[in-house]
């Protein structure tokens, strides 16, 4: 058969002398095929260049379109390049791949108006992270299932690790020996944009907005535990989990005089900690002699270097999966609270 443009399902079918649904399964379900007539039918497919069912068509034909919708709360670029979100995705990706689903990410930052036309026919949504609007999640077919990650959506399950306790936990360890001065760094934690430190007139976020207020409740408990009154432990706010806009607010901290100067900082993420660490290191200060320092979420980078970081480790490629099986309906969709792992390195040992 000479290579068509308009080339079908059906044709692809006759040419190889299979049924159609042998030639959906290699499009759409590959576990259901061997890899040997799966890579033959798509060399076939790429030959005669059929490039596979037309999601629209097969959504009309089906109700299904064989495409998971993740909508995530900060933008798409930011987000591939941040080592937590990344892992989250590529568990997605693992569960989807293998039953044959399409994965769609879409940016919560980004207008209603600008969301693709694709995202309608999804047949599920997957949302990560603290959305800067609810404008988006409205619009969203109310009939398909939804998964929050890391954000709690009302009458939807949602997937969260334990992060009051983990919180507790390394601040706990980092208390036992008694610091001078200690300082929080939050990760967007105020109602109105603040890169900064934290003044009396910031409202802090409640903790069913954001997982930073429920670490930051886990710190505030070990303080009480230490006889530390958490009101008086200076606080800073960072807006963004980027090198360059955490930069600023560090580097303020850091040239502090020495008496004013914190000598434990208890910081929301590892990217955070990884940059006070690079700029303390650039400052001539001593870790953990002059400045101890504390992380969140285990991302390898901080485990690769020395000092090690002094982190809580979380699975975030497991809680894609998790997600991922619970829109797909391979498992209840049910909340779910992971456990994290403290891990001990050298930034506070």
């Amino acid at each position: 058969m000479p290579p068509s443009r308009h080339i079908t399902l059906k044709d692809l079918a006759r040419e190889l002398g299979v049924s159609t649904a042998t030639v959906s399964n290699a499009f759409n379900r590959p576990d259901q095929l061997s890899p040997a007539l799966r890579e033959r039918i798509l060399t076939e497919a790429q030959r005669l260049r059929y490039h596979g069912p037309d999601a629209k068509a097969r959504s009309l034909r089906t109700g299904r379109s064989q495409i998971i919708a993740v909508i995530l709360a900060e933008s798409l670029t930011y987000s591939l390049n941040d080592p937590v979100a990344s892992e989250l995705l590529s568990g997605i990706a693992e569960v989807l791949d293998t039953q044959g689903h399409t994965l769609l990410l879409l940016s919560g930052r980004q207008s209603p108006a600008r969301v693709p036309g694709s995202a309608s026919i999804a047949d599920g949504y997957i949302v990560y992270g603290l959305m800067p609007s609810l404008a988006l999640l409205a619009d969203l077919p109310a009939q398909r299932p939804l998964v929050a990650v890391d954000f709690d959506i009302e009458h939807h399950a949602c997937i969260h690790v334990d992060n009051e306790p983990a919180a507790y936990a390394i601040a706990d360890h980092a208390l036992a020996t008694p610091p001078k001065r200690p300082a929080v760094i939050n990760l967007r934690l105020t109602e109105q944009p603040c890169n900064g430190r934290i003044g009396p007139e910031q409202t802090l976020l409640p903790a069913n907005r954001t997982i930073t207020r429920a670490r930051l409740d886990g710190f505030y408990r070990a303080f009480a535990n230490h006889g530390i009154e958490p009101g008086e432990v200076p606080m800073w706010n960072i807006e963004e989990n980027t090198h360059e806009v955490c930069a600023p607010v560090i580097e303020d901290i850091l040239d502090l005089p020495d008496d004013e100067r914190p000598d434990l900082l208890l910081c929301m993420s590892d990217r955070i900690a990884l940059t006070a660490l690079m700029l303390a290191e650039a400052r001539g200060l001593r870790l953990p002699e002059d400045l101890r320092i504390t992380g969140f979420d285990g991302i390898a980078e901080g485990q690769y270097r020395a000092p090690r970081l002094t982190t809580v480790r979380q699975d975030s490629t497991e809680k894609g999966r998790i997600a991922a099986r619970m829109i797909l309906g391979l498992a209840p969709a049910e909340s779910q609270l992971l456990h994290t792992e403290l891990v001990l390195g050298e930034t506070c040992p």
